[in-house]
């Protein structure tokens, strides 16, 4: 494909949520169309970045005599970066894509988990 007729991509920063619970945080990120193969996360010393790349043909298979008049759908890229604070356990971190939402497990490390001091005396 020639440069000429390489179009890019939109891109997009997904909505996201981010949820604090007492073992960890959570990331969910809303984005549809993207496959599990076609998404990236990559952790980098404090910052965690999630991409990836939708496909939707441009053009039809079958051109004929039919062309486009108005688009709205088509690929896309996301990304998003988060900077990550040393609470985070980074060899714990996981993930799962389920019909279009991204959920990323931040478990927190267990120095940075409150503690309960009992009272022996």
């Amino acid at each position: 494909m020639s440069n000429e007729t390489r179009k890019t991509l939109p891109k997009y920063r997904p909505a996201t949520d981010i949820i604090e619970g007492e073992d960890g945080y959570a990331i969910v990120l809303d984005v549809p169309g993207l496959a599990r193969e076609d998404l990236v996360i990559d952790l980098n010393k404090q910052e965690l970045v999630i991409s990836g790349k939708t496909g939707y043909p441009a053009e039809p298979e079958d051109k004929g005599d039919r062309k486009y008049t108005h688009v709205e759908f088509g690929g896309c890229e996301y990304r998003r970066t988060f900077t990550l604070s040393d609470t985070v356990d980074r060899e714990k971190i996981s993930a799962k894509l389920e019909n279009g939402i991204l959920f990323v497990s931040l478990p927190k490390a267990e120095k940075a988990k409150p503690k309960r001091i009992e009272i022996t005396e």
